[in-house]
Formats: C-alpha cells, sequence, structure tokens
C-alpha cells in the first residue's frame, strides 16, 4: 500500500507490505526489497526511532508528543495509557512554548535597554523597567514549580507506586500481601520473623501498576537462643533484615503499617497489639510527609465484630498513630476469612473494602493539583501536567535555576522580598542572560528553538 506525502506518519511516501506470517516468508520479502533498489538509492534498515525521528523533522510530532509515543508503547496499565495519552495532544508542547517566549519577550524589553539606552528616552528607569519584567517573571516561576509539582505525581503513575507493608513479626504481613497478588509471593508461617529481606512484587492493582514489598517484623532481637554463637548470627541478620525495612519505608510512597489483634486478658480475651517500635516509626514517617495506611489483622479472633468495637478499635488506632484522621486510612480485615472463603460472602474478611481504600490513596497521590490564592487555577487545567517526563522535570529544574538568579539580582539578592531595589546596581547583561539561558532549557524539553545541543537530546530520545 502506498501512502504519499505529507499526509502520513512521517510526513515522506510511505510503502506498506502486508504479507502472510511466517519468519521465511518476511526474511525472503526482506531480501528481496534489498535487491530490487535503484542504482545509488540504496535500501538500508531503519536505525531504532528513525521513523519517529522523522516525523519530528517533517513536524509531524513535537518532541514531548515523541515522549507520550514512547510511553504508550511500554504502557501496562490502563492508568499508564491513559497518561501517555494524555501526553500525546500538543498541549503539553504549546505550554513550553507560551513559556518560552514569554522569556523571550522578557529578555528582549531588557536587551533593548542595553542597545538603546544611550539613545532612546525611556519613561521608566532600568531599575522600575527590569522590577516590570521580574514581576512577570515570578509569575513564570509559579506556574513552572505548580508544573513541576504535579510531573513529580505523573511520575509515580509512569514508574509505578512504591508501596511497602511494615509491621511486628507474625501480625500476617506475608499473608496480606500473598492475598492482594493473588499468589504465594512470600513465605507464611507460624513462627515469627520469617520474612528477613525485602520481597517486593509488582501488580497491576485497578489500573495502578504498584511495587508492593514485604518486609522483616519489627522487633528486638531474640535472645532466647541456648548457643550464643547462634543467637548473635542471628542477631545480626535480623537486625539487618529491620534496618532494611525501616529503609524500605521511608523510601515508599505509602506505608501500610499491620496490626493484628492477640491473645490477652481483656475484652473477649483477646486486644489491639500497639508496639512502641511500629508508633515511633509512625511518628517518623508523618514527618516526613509520607502517605500511611493501617490495617488491622486477624479480626477473625473476635468472632462476630460489633459496630461499636469497631470504632472503638479505629479510635484506639488514631489516638497511638498521628495521620490516620482520614476515615479510609484504617482498615480491620482478616486475611483467614479472605482465603478460607467459600464464596458465600461478599467480601470475605474485609480484603476488597481494603482494596478499595488503597486504590483510592493511589488516587489521591496522583491526581494534578491546582493553584490557589489570589490568583486560583483548577486542578484540572493541569492534568497534562502529569504527562511531563523526568527529563522534562530536570530541564525545568535548571530552569529555575536560573529565573530564581535573574530575581536575585533584580531584587538585591533576596527573592522573598518582592520589591525592586532603588539603590542596587545589578548588571543588565547578566540578568539578560539568565533568562537566555532559562528559555534554552525549554528549547531542549520541545526541540525546537536554537538551543545549541538540542541535537544531543534528540539522539536519546528517539532511541527509546
Amino acid at each position: 500500500m502506498f501512502f504519499p506525502t505529507p499526509n502520513t506518519v512521517t510526513g515522506e511516501d510511505v510503502i506498506e507490505f502486508h504479507v502472510h506470517g511466517g519468519p521465511a516468508i518476511v526474511k525472503s520479502v526482506l531480501s528481496a526489497i534489498g535487491k530490487c533498489s535503484a542504482s545509488g538509492m540504496p535500501v538500508q534498515y531503519a536505525e531504532p526511532g528513525e521513523f519517529t525521528r522523522r516525523a519530528f523533522m517533517n513536524d509531524r510530532l513535537d518532541l514531548t508528543q515523541v515522549e507520550a509515543l514512547g510511553d504508550t508503547l511500554s504502557a501496562v496499565t490502563e492508568e499508564q495509557r491513559r497518561m501517555s495519552v494524555r501526553g500525546s495532544s500538543s498541549r503539553l508542547a504549546d505550554r513550553y512554548e507560551s513559556w518560552r517566549a514569554a522569556l523571550l519577550h522578557a529578555r528582549g524589553e531588557l536587551e533593548a535597554l542595553i542597545d538603546f539606552s544611550e539613545d532612546q528616552h525611556f519613561d521608566e528607569s532600568p531599575a522600575k523597567l527590569a522590577a516590570s519584567v521580574a514581576k512577570k517573571v515570578t509569575g513564570l516561576v509559579d506556574d513552572i514549580t505548580l508544573h513541576r509539582r504535579n510531573a513529580v505525581r505523573g511520575e509515580l503513575l509512569r514508574n509505578g507506586i512504591s508501596v511497602s507493608l511494615i509491621g511486628r513479626p507474625n501480625v500476617g504481613k506475608s499473608s496480606v500481601l500473598n492475598q492482594i497478588v493473588g499468589r504465594n509471593a512470600a513465605i507464611v508461617s507460624r513462627h515469627a520473623g520469617t520474612t528477613r529481606d525485602i520481597v517486593e512484587v509488582g501488580i497491576d492493582l485497578a489500573g495502578f501498576f504498584c511495587r508492593l514489598g514485604d518486609t522483616a517484623g519489627l522487633r528486638t532481637t531474640d535472645t532466647s537462643a541456648v548457643d550464643a554463637a547462634v543467637r548473635d548470627v542471628i542477631s545480626e541478620v535480623e537486625q539487618e533484615g529491620i534496618e532494611r525495612a525501616k529503609a524500605k519505608a521511608m523510601e515508599s510512597d505509602i506505608v501500610i503499617l499491620v496490626l493484628s489483634i492477640e491473645s490477652s486478658l481483656q475484652y473477649q480475651g483477646v486486644q489491639l497489639e500497639l508496639d512502641t517500635e511500629i508508633i515511633e516509626l509512625a511518628k517518623e514517617l508523618v514527618r516526613a510527609d509520607k502517605n500511611i495506611v493501617v490495617l488491622v489483622n486477624k479480626m477473625d479472633k473476635y468472632g462476630e465484630v460489633l459496630p461499636d468495637l469497631t470504632e472503638s478499635l479505629r479510635q484506639s488506632v488514631r489516638e497511638a498513630i498521628p495521620g490516620t484522621e482520614d476515615p479510609t486510612s484504617i482498615h480491620l480485615v482478616s486475611c483467614q476469612q479472605a482465603q478460607q472463603s467459600t464464596g458465600h460472602l461478599e467480601d470475605p474478611g474485609n480484603f476488597g473494602q481494603f482494596l478499595v481504600g488503597l486504590t483510592q490513596q493511589f488516587k489521591n497521590i496522583t491526581a494534578p493539583v491546582g493553584r490557589s490564592g489570589d490568583d486560583p487555577s483548577p486542578p484540572a487545567t493541569w492534568t497534562e501536567s502529569l504527562g511531563a517526563t523526568q527529563r522534562q522535570r530536570l530541564l525545568l529544574d535548571t530552569c529555575l535555576v536560573h529565573l530564581h538568579s535573574f530575581l536575585e539580582q533584580v531584587y538585591a539578592v533576596d527573592t522573598r522580598s518582592k520589591q525592586p531595589s532603588t539603590d542596587h546596581d545589578f548588571d543588565i547583561v547578566l540578568a539578560a542572560e539568565s533568562l537566555r539561558a532559562a528559555a534554552d532549557c525549554l528549547a531542549k524539553i520541545t526541540g525546537r528553538g536554537e538551543a545549541g545541543d538540542v541535537e544531543e537530546v534528540l539522539g536519546v530520545v528517539f532511541e527509546k
């Protein structure tokens, strides 16, 4: 089938061969094509990403759309697919181009002052003109900062949400992991301390890709071993597992604190076990601004669970563990009931309700955020920001460095005052250079403009 230019995916003439399947037939056709080339027009195989590169060179795609195409091809979950589709439109590139145009205009005002200040009369002094430009740049900094914040949320969709299971030994962390993934991914035993290292499993959960990690139980080292040498070895191995568990929790996007109902002399012979070490770790997680979900396991030990008992357990968790005020952050389940279900219960062990709550947490941390204050903007207007890649975000970070450098020069080093300086002589040439460098960062994102090393960027993107 022949597709004439310019209405093709690459903007060039395209011929597609539709052949019967089978390696031998395909190999024969490819071999024949090489023999049919005209003189001086050799046929060669395309390099990685060459068709996409040609589409870019012929203005069929911009660089942000090229990256979105890569995300589409590598998407394994529904949310990843939706994010890549949002990035395939030109709105993301249009936003970058509008910012670059604004910087070029601001730079033009300063350079006009440099070139013609001695020949022309300006209504404003250099300081006031620079302050006027700085006001526009300040608004641009706010927009880029918010865009960058949403890009980080988008990276959770692209790379996967990291979730860790933390708790004391034998509270059922491995059972929870197995129940979520639907298979025996971790060893389950009645003996405490079965898990010594991190067991991580990738799973598509309600369209979100998450990396779920089971960790070693947090406890003081057991010193009851008869042989001192054996006791020391166990202590060293288990302590290393505990340290890794804590480190994993601090690196995770969501931490599931698994508690359990254990035997006691209290109400119905059982009670909620709240460990001091878990509570202290929870406080550290809150200080680090981590998202916490509390899962109380082994509810089957109560037999019949009454509403008053449920609320009492939730209140006990809220009082002991900070950051659990949200009703969706505490769940009461029974892994045993979920595993032994014969299908007559609608939600055995309340595990379905827990997964719904966990999915809501995923939605909360990946939803776009808007701007409040004097110039509000709803989150929906920043949805395309979720499609920004890590490469784009890092270039935006560099762009912000140059913009802050410009503002520091105009505002006499104090960017917080936001007041023009009347007694501070700043170098207009250096200030204009900061705007040029910031605009070049935006040119590298879109692949347009006159940035000298844009070509180097293209090679990296198309090879993916």
